[in-house]
């Protein structure tokens, strides 16, 4: 077990309540017995733990509007905003205040790490993290708090920054980031990041944390490379650190136990909980997104036998999905191994295991990046069709793993099952290219191609970054009003097209006690995009 189980509840409040930006989070109390400060190696474990919870929010966020789930029988919410889309100020509030929260114990860390040489390393990943909550927030939010926020009791009515702004500033804020970890990386005076366990997700590797602030900044680069921001991000394309991207699974891994309420987060909430009571029974998979897998768009039995409880190939498992009864009974639909409950085995496919670390930045979603960023003549490793190619292999080879082996698949298995997949998807003119990426004839088919094999790697892993790629690009394409054709809720109530939604509203906290959030009357959830949103 991870010593960060270690640190009490006290400093995790401590750590929530030092960096507050917003009155909610203040105390004119003050408790003489209570701790007013902690240690960097203390204080980055319990925040990337409490960022591994509160993903959550976007997890089931994402999942939900982007189709890979739906809501099971007895429970449709019939009128809800959750299905009509026409989301106030209290929907979805999870993902404002989520980030705020980790965002705050992040600007602890900065600003208790900064003029202290010794915490150099932490003070490096803090500012990747920061720049990793901040991308999110624009992305469904735009304009947020951002030069004047974080500063606690200094300022708890921080001016709201332009959204293109802040998107330039994360890029510059990643690049110095790297500078710092680079020229401490090797050094005999600094407090490594295996200190006390702190680091739960590389071990203490600083290459790799470079890497993924790569990452991190070729998804800002690429979702920005179209609109206002264009020439500053051709210029920002040749700025990458010279240690390239980070081509892993990356994990967030506290030291997860299956005895108690410390269990993997996605595995409580959609598998079953630590007491054994089968979970997640609102939500089942919906008809489109079986299309992409059981022959009716395109055909993947490797990766659906590894996704869905009793998939089997060219059919849809009609006991999950429209049951006319309890569509969950039997197991949870994203499980695929054996028992039920706290008899349930370790199993490949998506819900691994009760101590599975939790995935916030697959690698397939690196190669599809770097494929696009080919298509597009940047000048980054890989080919448009190898790191196609590779992506694909990379979201079998995650679906492959159980929960506690990290081994890859060797390349002859990986090889094979593309291999496979490609030869299922040669026939259909309409749909081969979104498969065999030669097919695709023109620049258009190859993006296309590209999101669509993206969304589907994503599935029940990360739909929020799926849902943001489907606003920029319009991929995978709708194309029709039956179940199989849409992901669209019947319910919805958009006037737009598509019949979706294209943001969040602030929430209600924001305008009861900031007088600087962007007035409500001026937003239209359907019409008001972010910047980059061409779609």
């Amino acid at each position: 077990m991870k010593k960060y189980y270690k640190i009490t509840t006290l400093l995790l409040a401590l750590v929530f309540s030092l960096a507050s930006c917003k009155k909610t989070y203040l105390d004119i109390n003050e408790n003489p017995n209570s701790a007013t400060s902690s240690t960097p190696q203390l204080v980055l474990p319990a925040l990337l733990n409490n960022m591994s919870s509160n993903f959550m929010n976007y997890f089931n966020y994402g999942g939900r509007i982007v189709g890979y789930m739906a809501n099971a029988g007895g429970v449709s919410f019939v009128g809800s905003t959750t299905i009509t889309y026409n989301f106030d100020s209290g929907s979805n509030t999870g993902l404002f205040t989520a980030a705020f929260s980790d965002l705050r114990s992040i600007q602890y860390l900065i600003n208790s790490t900064s003029g202290a040489p010794q915490y150099a390393l932490y003070n490096g990943v803090a500012r990747i993290l920061k720049s990793y909550y901040y991308q999110r927030l624009v992305d469904e939010y735009g304009d947020v708090p951002y030069s004047e926020a974080l500063t606690g009791a200094d300022n708890v009515t921080p001016k709201y920054d332009s959204q293109t702004a802040i998107y330039q500033s994360l890029v510059t804020e990643i690049d110095a980031a790297i500078a710092v970890l680079k020229a401490n990386a090797s050094s005999s005076t600094v407090t490594k990041l295996t200190v006390n366990g702190a680091d739960i997700v590389f071990a203490g590797n600083v290459t790799k944390w470079i890497q993924f602030a790569n990452n991190i900044k070729l998804r800002i680069l690429t979702r920005a490379q179209s609109g206002p921001l264009s020439g500053f991000v051709n210029t920002a394309f040749g700025t990458f650190s010279s240690e390239g991207f980070l081509l892993e699974d990356v994990l967030i891994q506290p030291g997860y136990v299956s005895t108690s309420a410390r269990q993997n987060p996605v595995w409580d909430s959609y598998q079953s909980s630590y007491t054994g009571t089968i979970t997640g029974t609102s939500y089942i998979p919906t008809t489109w997104m079986y299309s992409f897998y059981n022959g009716t768009k395109l055909t993947d039995a490797g990766r659906g036998a590894l996704t869905y409880r009793l998939f089997a190939a060219g059919t849809t498992p009609r006991g999950q999905l429209g049951a006319p009864n309890n569509p969950n009974s039997g197991g949870p639909n994203w499980y695929v191994g054996t028992g039920t409950g706290l008899n349930s085995t370790e199993a490949a496919g998506l819900l691994k295991s009760r101590v599975m670390g939790l995935c916030i930045f697959p690698a397939s979603e690196t190669y599809f990046l770097l494929a696009e960023a080919a298509l597009n003549g940047r000048s980054l490793p890989g080919t448009a069709l190898a790191n196609f190619e590779n992506g694909i292999k990379a979201s079998y080879n995650y679906l492959a793993k159980t929960g506690t082996s990290t081994a890859s698949q060797s390349a002859t298995v990986l090889d094979n099952y593309l291999n496979a997949y490609k030869t299922a998807n040669t026939t259909n003119a309409n749909t081969n290219y979104l498969v065999n990426y030669n097919l695709a004839t023109t620049n258009a088919q190859r993006l296309e191609a590209i999101i669509t094999q993206k969304y589907i790697a994503l599935n029940f892993i990360e739909g929020y970054e799926a849902w943001q790629e489907y606003k920029r690009t319009g991929y995978p394409r709708i194309s029709g009003t039956a179940a199989a054709t849409t992901f669209v809720s019947i319910e919805s109530v958009a006037p737009t097209p598509d019949r979706l939604p294209v943001r969040n509203l602030y929430p209600t906290t924001e305008y009861n006690l900031n007088p600087n959030v962007p007035p409500v009357s001026g937003i239209n959830i359907f019409t008001t995009k972010v910047f980059w949103d061409n779609n």
